[in-house]
């Protein structure tokens, strides 16, 4: 059966560990009860890229290569100035994410991912919400700064620090296949959700658990 939703997580060298395989563990979790399809994306080369602690990682496919339903970009590295903030200096990564964006993906981020997707202009004047490191940044870079687990603002969705990238990936799975799989996901993590989720005024209607702190535009 084919999948309903493929979803890239997105690496590049320096990029931090539990930011991108946190999200992609929970999304494989859910893959067959869910129908979706969740894959390691590169944007350039299938080599093997370095993570911010060491840990060497291939990808499983390019981020052109594929039609994507959604895009997760992880942060990593943002205050000794490498991953992310290399990323966002060099430029190609945000460029490919607002073109994947203007294709009509969701794009969302985890920790100072965000500041990839404020490169990429996606943030700008919206509300998102990064790592305690970036947010001075990101509130500079036109992003209006809302403190949530997750700030889901439709097409743009941003998580907070590390391990935000669980809560993430869960109310993405409840959104895709549904509350009952995510929490049955959840269950099996022996993870206990924080249900924090921030809708901004773009955000498309759906279940949620747990009450969400819902802009005045929502």
């Amino acid at each position: 059966m084919d999948p309903e939703h493929r979803i890239a997580v997105v690496i590049y060298p320096g990029f931090d560990e539990l930011d991108a395989l946190a999200p992609y563990e929970v999304i494989s979790m859910a893959a067959v009860e869910g129908r979706l399809d969740v894959r390691l994306v590169a944007l350039e080369e299938l080599v093997e890229l370095t993570a911010i602690h060491g840990t060497v990682v291939r990808p499983q496919a390019l981020l052109s290569a594929t039609d994507w339903d959604i895009v997760i970009v992880p942060g990593g590295g943002w205050a000794q100035r490498r991953g992310a903030f290399a990323e966002a200096e060099r430029g190609e990564l945000p460029r490919a994410l607002a073109t994947v964006h203007a294709a009509g993906v969701r794009v969302a981020s985890v920790c100072t991912g965000a500041m990839l997707l404020a490169a990429a202009g996606l943030t700008d004047g919206r509300p998102a919400t990064t790592h305690p490191v970036a947010i001075d940044a990101l509130r500079e870079s036109g992003a209006q700064i809302v403190d949530a687990r997750v700030v889901d603002d439709g097409d743009v969705i941003t998580a907070g620090p590390i391990t935000s990238g669980l809560d993430l990936a869960l109310w993405l799975v409840e959104g895709t296949s549904g509350e009952t799989l995510a929490a049955k996901v959840a269950g099996r993590m022996g993870y206990r959700r924080r249900d924090d989720v921030y809708l901004g005024p773009r955000a498309a209607a759906g279940i949620r658990t747990g009450p969400s702190k819902a802009g005045p535009d929502a």
